[in-house]
């Protein structure tokens, strides 16, 4: 594998924050049709730590670099909340740690080899040799997207 880029950037998650954000319960957003606002109301705020985090000591914040996963939704901006208590499964998306670089992938194991899938066609599966190293360090858990 040569050296390239990092593909993505790691922040750690702030326990104690302070900043909460407004929740509107009862009121559901219409892709279609608009819905009046008087049928909504705000509940009380919410941590979002709390909402997006189920271990805050194995779970770090991670900025995508590149266009490898647009396939899967996710792209070159998101920030991903990557849990390193997980176990990761076929159907998750991984931080994985390839030859001592950080990737994006699907692992996948078709008989008896291991594969990593990006989710873009631009990026040919990576099979994982005896030569390879690899280790998952950590699973995919949320993905948050700028729009504005």
């Amino acid at each position: 594998m040569t050296k390239h880029t990092p593909e993505l950037q790691f922040f750690s998650i702030v326990e104690h924050s302070e900043r909460r954000v407004q929740l509107i319960e009862e009121a559901h957003v219409h892709a279609g049709f608009p819905s009046p606002v008087e049928d909504a109301y705000m509940s009380q705020p919410i941590d979002l730590n709390k909402e997006l985090v189920d271990s805050p000591a194995t779970t770090f914040l991670v900025k995508v670099v590149g266009n490898s996963m647009i396939d899967e939704g996710i792209d070159q901006g998101d920030m991903l909340v990557v849990d390193r208590s997980r176990f990761s499964t076929e159907k998750n998306i991984s931080v994985c740690m390839l030859d001592g670089e950080f990737c994006l992938k699907r692992i996948v194991q078709r008989e008896g080899r291991i594969f990593l899938l990006s989710g873009n066609k631009d990026y040919p599966p990576i099979e994982v040799q005896d030569e390879t190293e690899l280790r998952v360090w950590g699973v995919v858990t949320w993905v948050m997207k700028k729009k504005a």
